[in-house]
């Protein structure tokens, strides 16, 4: 089906960490504690896109104090770490919302997110995800992890529900 079709029907995009909010490298200072790299354009259209009633969920694998902090810092409520077979806290999350996975996106880029991906409406990759995972997609990013692809994503999603514009035209008014 056309990835834009199935696009105007989301309400939650539920987004992988490693390779898809950051770049995926994970860099370690000297004491060992894990740093990464978000991009500040994600972060805007995350924060900006409740306004157009889409929510999000993070589900990451591991469980590191930075990501933590960025999802509280975006106002994400729908965190789970430390899982690395997502399918089941893909279920809860519908559970606990009360939107069916039919009305979800989700955006990957490892073999970690093939079965939520297989499980959404519209399935997200990002252009360097494993071949697998490129093959599950509906819709590719231009855009690496790291480096803006999620909010190419939502820009995706809130063109094909006519909601885009809206939200650019509220930020030029002074």
């Amino acid at each position: 089906m056309n990835a834009e079709l199935l696009a105007r029907d989301v309400r939650l995009i539920i987004l992988d960490v490693d390779g898809v909010l950051t770049d995926g490298g994970l860099y370690y200072d000297e004491s060992g504690c894990v740093m990464k790299r978000f991009n500040v354009q994600d972060g805007l259209a995350i924060k900006m896109a409740p306004q157009a009633g889409i929510e999000f969920a993070v589900i990451t694998g591991l469980d590191s104090p930075a990501v933590r902090r960025r999802v509280t810092e975006l106002g994400i409520s729908h965190y789970y770490p430390g899982h690395h077979r997502k399918a089941p806290i893909l279920r809860r999350i519908s559970e606990e919302t009360g939107i069916p996975l039919a009305q979800m996106a989700y955006v990957g880029d490892d073999w970690v997110d093939a079965a939520p991906m297989s499980l959404v409406g519209l399935p997200i990759a990002v252009p360097n995800a494993r071949p697998e995972i490129l093959k599950l997609a509906a819709w590719t990013t231009r855009s690496m992890g790291g480096q803006g692809a999620v909010r190419e994503a939502i820009d995706f999603i809130l063109r094909a529900q006519g909601k885009l514009e809206a939200l650019w035209q509220d930020w030029v008014r002074e």
